[in-house]
This record gives C-alpha cells, sequence and structure tokens, in this order.
C-alpha cells in the first residue's frame, strides 16, 4: 500500500512540476501569473509567497489530480501588459513548451535513478551497457492464470511472482516448467508473493495423461496453468546516466509507435461505424484501447507493480513523465503541442487569431479529450477489474 501511494503521489507531483515550468518561464518572460495551483478546485486555501521569478499567488485545491496555473490575458489576441498574448512569438513559444521539457528533464533523472537500482527489462532489445550491467534479480510472473487451473486453486492471479515448487526455487520460466513437469500430478506446496505479501499454498498439479490429452483440443493446458514471463532487474554504476538518455530515446519512439497503432485503430473504427461494419468497428476499437491507459490503468498497474518493487514502481513514473512530455508535445488542441501548433498557423497563414477562434478549437478539443478520457477510464475498468 505505502508503494501505490508513493506512485499516485509521485504522479500528482510530475503534473505539478510539468505546470511550474510553465509559471517559471512565463515569469521570465514577463507574464503575470495569476495563481499557480497544486489540485484542481475548489479551493482549500492559498497566499502570495515567494521572492523575485517564484514569487506569485499559490493556492492547494481539494481536488488531487494535478495542478494548473493560470496567466494572465492566456489568449494570443490579449495584448495589455503583462498578458500572454503581448509578449514576442518565440517567448509564447518557450512558455508553451516549458512543462514538456521539465517532464523529458525529470524522466531522464528518474531512468538515471533506476538504473542505479535496479531498470526493469520489460521490452525486447532494451537499450543497455553490457560491460556495466549486473542483473540483480531474476524472477518469474505469472503472465497469464488460466481459469480453472492449478494456478488458479492455489490463488495465484495475473501479475504474481512464483517464488519456489516444494521448496525448488524459481528464477526463470525454464525452471518452473521443469519443476511443474517434475511434480506432474502430484500435491504441491507453492510459494508466491501477491501484492507484496509471501503466501504459500497446496494445489495438484495436472498429469502427464491430462497435459498431452488436452494438446489434442482448442484449449491445451499446462502443469500449473500459467504463462509465465521473466521479470529482471539490471543495474549500472557509471554507465546509469547513458542507460538513461538510451532508455529516454527508446520509450519515447515506443510510445510514438504506440500512439500511432492507437490513432490508426481508431480511424479504421470511426470507417467501420460509418460503412455499418459494427463488427470490424469493434474490433479495430479494441486493438485502439490495448496501447493506452488512464488514471484507472494507471492506479491498477501501479497497484499490481507493488509486487515488483519500487524499482518498478520508479519505472513506472519515469514512464509516465515521458508519455506527458510526449502527449503535449504532440499538435493536440487543448494541450501545450495543439495551442502552439494552432499559433505558429495561423502566424503561417497571416491570419489573426482572435480569442474566438482560439476558444472554438481548443473547446473543441478538450470536449474530445473528455470524451477520449471516459471511454478510456471504461476500457480500463472492464480490462482491470
Amino acid at each position: 500500500m505505502g508503494l501505490l501511494i508513493f506512485g499516485l503521489f509521485s504522479f500528482v507531483l510530475l503534473v505539478v512540476a510539468h505546470e511550474y515550468g510553465h509559471f517559471l518561464v512565463a515569469k521570465k518572460k514577463g507574464v503575470e501569473v495569476e495563481e499557480f495551483g497544486v489540485g484542481f478546485p475548489p479551493k482549500i486555501f492559498g497566499r502570495k509567497m515567494g521572492k523575485g521569478i517564484f514569487e506569485g499567488y499559490y493556492t492547494v485545491n481539494l481536488l488531487p489530480l494535478g495542478g494548473f496555473v493560470r496567466l494572465k490575458g492566456e489568449h494570443d489576441a490579449d495584448k495589455e501588459k503583462g498578458a500572454f498574448g503581448s509578449v514576442s512569438t518565440s517567448a509564447k513559444l518557450q512558455i508553451m513548451l516549458a512543462g514538456v521539457l521539465v517532464n523529458y528533464l525529470l524522466a531522464v533523472v528518474l531512468f538515471t535513478i533506476v538504473a542505479w537500482v535496479g531498470m526493469p527489462q520489460l521490452v525486447p532489445n532494451q537499450f543497455s551497457v553490457k560491460s556495466n550491467e549486473t542483473i540483480s534479480r531474476s524472477d518469474v510472473v505469472s503472465n497469464f492464470v488460466d481459469e480453472g487451473s492449478p494456478a488458479a486453486s492455489a490463488g495465484i492471479v495475473s501479475g504474481d511472482i512464483i517464488k519456489s515448487i516444494n521448496n525448488q526455487s524459481i528464477s526463470t520460466s525454464q525452471e518452473l516448467i521443469d519443476a511443474a513437469k517434475s511434480n506432474a500430478g502430484q500435491e504441491v506446496t507453492i510459494s508466491f508473493i501477491h501484492k507484496g505479501d509471501t503466501r504459500q499454498s497446496e494445489t495438484t498439479l495436472l498429469s502427464s495423461q491430462e497435459v498431452e490429452a488436452s494438446k489434442q483440443t482448442d484449449n491445451p493446458k499446462g502443469y500449473l496453468g500459467v504463462v509465465p514471463t521473466e521479470y529482471k532487474l539490471a543495474t549500472y554504476t557509471w554507465a546509469a546516466p547513458v542507460v538513461a538518455v538510451g532508455s529516454t530515446v527508446q520509450f519515447s519512439w515506443l510510445t510514438l509507435k504506440a500512439i500511432g497503432s492507437s490513432l490508426a485503430a481508431l480511424g479504421k473504427a470511426f470507417v467501420n461505424a460509418v460503412t455499418g461494419d459494427g463488427t470490424a468497428a469493434k474490433q479495430e476499437a479494441s486493438k485502439a484501447s490495448e496501447n493506452v491507459s488512464g488514471p484507472v490503468g494507471i492506479f491498477a498497474i501501479l497497484q499490481q507493480g507493488t509486487a515488483l518493487g519500487y524499482q518498478f514502481i520508479l519505472f513506472v513514473i519515469a514512464l509516465i513523465s515521458l508519455t506527458l512530455a510526449i502527449m503535449n508535445f504532440l499538435p493536440i488542441p487543448a494541450l501545450d503541442g495543439g495551442r502552439a501548433f494552432v499559433m505558429l498557423l495561423f502566424r503561417a497563414m497571416k491570419k489573426p487569431l482572435t480569442a474566438k477562434r482560439e476558444e472554438l478549437i481548443h473547446g473543441t478539443g478538450f470536449a474530445l479529450l473528455i470524451l477520449l478520457f471516459v471511454v478510456i477510464t471504461i476500457v480500463d475498468v472492464r480490462r482491470f477489474y
């Protein structure tokens, strides 16, 4: 529970840090900051504090979902002295994208810490420096548990760490397979970790005859009934910063690919829905949802990840910071990158970006984001709960 609370608290801090990037650069560029809020209204209390560039009106609000910064004259057309709209295009871009830079830098710092204490090896060909790498931990995690299997009877669920079978230590998938096969058809004692708690349970494994017979059906079974995956931690010393930068680049690319795949699937789902192919539309929508998670999904991942230790939680926090940076850099209306893109587009067209136009574009974008948030939340609830 402690790791889960830490993870959720860190998520809020990432958003607050993002907004504080906007705050500092806005102050530096001469834009008045009317309020910097931690959490979202209603307001609990507020106070003017700080000196120099840090001076401002700070508030603490009831809903702990992140934070916000409220600038004077936030529209591009606002030309009053001290307003956001009164500064140069270059200054506006720096203010808009400051949060992106903060989240990228935080991701590098967090990945550096993770590389020191133990970098989870989660993707094929994950960036590493082999000459300075030490595998500090190797566990077997149940990636899938067959319903009605011996593992399910023992209380094992997806995400649990299998430590031993009849006191035979398990640290690789092959060791799990060998231990289960050598005890086929027998009652065994399995030790496993569930959400940070070590448990022991007795269960009877399937016999060799049952396993062989199941291979002739559409539902082949294993002795234990789990699909294992290996969870390893790689630690580094002098190479930790190098691994951090490499990991940031690698996971940035993987995140962009996942976003691209989801958008492509959503596009296909929309086309299929319009043409009346409901089955295909549902399939494409399902593909789109596989690569995205909202707050509910993040909560579930952190909850399941507590069994994997604080290294995994730190790794997820670094990924969240990186994802916040990428999402706010993309030209999505209502987000930082979208605001910058729209402003530059109107500059290129040599048309005034009026408050009405800006509100229409970003208001529509915000409404679509809220709709997407609701859909993702529903999908996450079905997926994890």
